[in-house]
C-alpha cells in the first residue's frame, strides 16, 4: 500500500498532524535542495522520528509521490490544455515554457520530471498522459510546418534535463538563465533549419539512465 492509498484512509488526529508535518518538511527541503535530501533530514525538519516517517512512507519514492502527485497532475493537465490550442506551435511553445517554469520554481519537481518512478503507478500514469497529449501536439505542429520534422516527443526529456541542469547550476540567477536557455531551445525546435539533428539516445536507454541516476548518491 502506497502513501497515496493510505492518505485516503481516516487517520487519528495526531497521526494526521505528523503526516502533514512530514509532507510540509519534505516539500520545502525538496524544493530548495532537490531529491537528494535524506529521509533523516526530512524527519528532523518535521520534528518527528525516522520511525514515524517510515510508518507513513515505506520508501523515498512513496514520499516523493505523496509530495509531488498534484504537481505532476498539473503538468499533465498543462499538456492536455496546450494540445488543444488552435495554433499548435503556440501550444508547443506554451507547454515547454510552462513546464520549464515549474522546474525553475521547485528543484525537487525539476528532478521528478526527469526521473523514472516505475513502482509509483499513479505518478507514472499522469506522466504517460502528458506524453500522449504532447505527442499529438508535436504531430500537429509538424503538420502545420512550424516544428522541425526530426523533432521527437522523446526529445522533451532532453529539454527538461537541460533546463534542470541550468536551474541547479545558476543559483540566484536561475529564473533569468532558465528563460534564456528555454528561448534558445525553442528557436532550435522551430522549422526552418534544414541541417539534421544528430541522433539522440533511444528512449529505453534514456529511461534506464534516469533510473540509474535516481538510485545513486541518495540515502
Amino acid at each position: 500500500m502506497t502513501a497515496i492509498d493510505r492518505a485516503a484512509r481516516p487517520l487519528r488526529a495526531d497521526a494526521r498532524t505528523n503526516r502533514d508535518k512530514l509532507l510540509r518538511a519534505a516539500a520545502e527541503l525538496f524544493a530548495a535542495h532537490g531529491l537528494e535530501v535524506s529521509l533523516n533530514e526530512v524527519a528532523r525538519e518535521a520534528g518527528v522520528g525516522i520511525a514515524t516517517l517510515q510508518r507513513n512512507f515505506t520508501s523515498r519514492d512513496d514520499l516523493v509521490a505523496a509530495v509531488f502527485l498534484e504537481r505532476v497532475i498539473q503538468y499533465a493537465d498543462a499538456a492536455t490544455e496546450t494540445a488543444a490550442a488552435d495554433d499548435p506551435w503556440l501550444g508547443f511553445r506554451d507547454f515547454v515554457e510552462r513546464v520549464c517554469r515549474m522546474q525553475q520554481e521547485d528543484r525537487g519537481f525539476a528532478a521528478v520530471l526527469t526521473t523514472d518512478f516505475p513502482e509509483v503507478q499513479e505518478l507514472q500514469a499522469h506522466r504517460r498522459r502528458a506524453l500522449r497529449e504532447f505527442t499529438g501536439l508535436v504531430e500537429r505542429a509538424k503538420a502545420a510546418g512550424a516544428l522541425r520534422e526530426d523533432f521527437s516527443p522523446h526529445d522533451l526529456p532532453l529539454i527538461l534535463l537541460a533546463n534542470a541542469g541550468v536551474v541547479v547550476g545558476t543559483g540566484a540567477s536561475a529564473a533569468k538563465a532558465s528563460r534564456r536557455v528555454v528561448a534558445m531551445l525553442l528557436r532550435a525546435c522551430a522549422a526552418g533549419d534544414d541541417a539534421p539533428l544528430p541522433p539522440g539516445p533511444p528512449p529505453r536507454a534514456l529511461l534506464a539512465s534516469l533510473r540509474h541516476d535516481r538510485t545513486t548518491g541518495r540515502r
